[in-house]
């Protein structure tokens, strides 16, 4: 595709991970949609693109709804023509109390964002992905450290990214017949707003309260665009990237 300029689309470009994604990859010469919940988020993201907002679109987006999602990648269709990325990054969390605790619609808020837009968001890429020519695409799943073990009081978060890692293996067998590559970044305590309070200390499993260290965002926004620079014929199937030495490997 050396004459095609790829196409990518980052849900939860508002902030975080997801601006820092779409950043890098705008900087590796991707056409980029920028996709989130506040359009003023977006704006911030576009204004620290550094010359590059042209090859940029802004589309809110609200990633629970199915009419929602539809609007977003028709415009991105409409706009690029083609979609070559996705990357499933936009995600929230429960209020950190007891399971016995969690109230319903903070689970069903979460189960929404986390699972549910992901799926629906990778429905409508593969519908573009299967269609265009060159035919085929890759999708990114955002799984989290959380894939692999939880935090004390995190059900809600922790089931749904557990369940991601099943998305990511059904996308990547029911992709094989289109071209459509899908792996997963389960990324440890990068020093966004959400990981705030890991610097001011943290529930450990052992009950006590612990400062973790964290990683400079941009490391995950590099492990992201190596990934999506791969040739089709190449995937990373699982890819962990983590502040080194996070409580995470061994016994804390």
């Amino acid at each position: 595709m050396s004459d095609i300029t790829p196409v990518a689309l980052v849900t939860g470009a508002g902030s975080g991970i997801g601006r820092a994604a779409a950043l890098a990859l705008l900087k590796a010469g991707y056409h980029v949609v920028l996709a989130g919940r506040r359009e003023e988020q977006l704006k911030i993201t576009l204004q620290a693109a550094d010359g590059l907002e042209s090859h940029a679109l802004a589309v809110v987006t609200d990633v629970r709804k199915p009419e929602s999602v539809e609007a977003l990648f028709a415009a991105t269709h409409e706009h690029f023509g083609r979609l070559d990325l996705l990357f499933n990054n936009a995600g929230t969390g429960a209020p950190p109390v007891p399971l016995e605790d969690v109230s319903f619609d903070h689970w069903q808020a979460t189960v929404e964002t986390n699972l549910t837009g992901a799926f629906l968001c990778t429905q409508q890429a593969f519908k573009i992905m299967k269609s265009q020519q060159p035919m085929g695409g890759r999708i990114i799943n955002n799984g989290s450290i959380s894939a692999h073990a939880p935090r004390p009081n995190s059900a809600p978060y922790t089931s749904t990214k557990h369940a991601m890692t099943g998305l990511t293996k059904s996308t990547s067998l029911d992709g094989r017949r289109y071209n459509i590559a899908c792996g997963q970044i389960d990324i440890g305590n990068a020093a966004t707003d959400m990981a705030v309070p890991m610097q001011r200390g943290v529930p450990q499993a052992n009950g006590e309260i612990a400062v973790e260290p964290v990683m400079d965002v941009d490391h995950v926004a590099q492990a992201v665009v190596q990934m999506a620079s791969l040739p089709l014929e190449s995937n990373i199937q699982f890819m962990t990237i983590m502040a080194t030495k996070m409580p995470f490997i061994g016994r804390g």
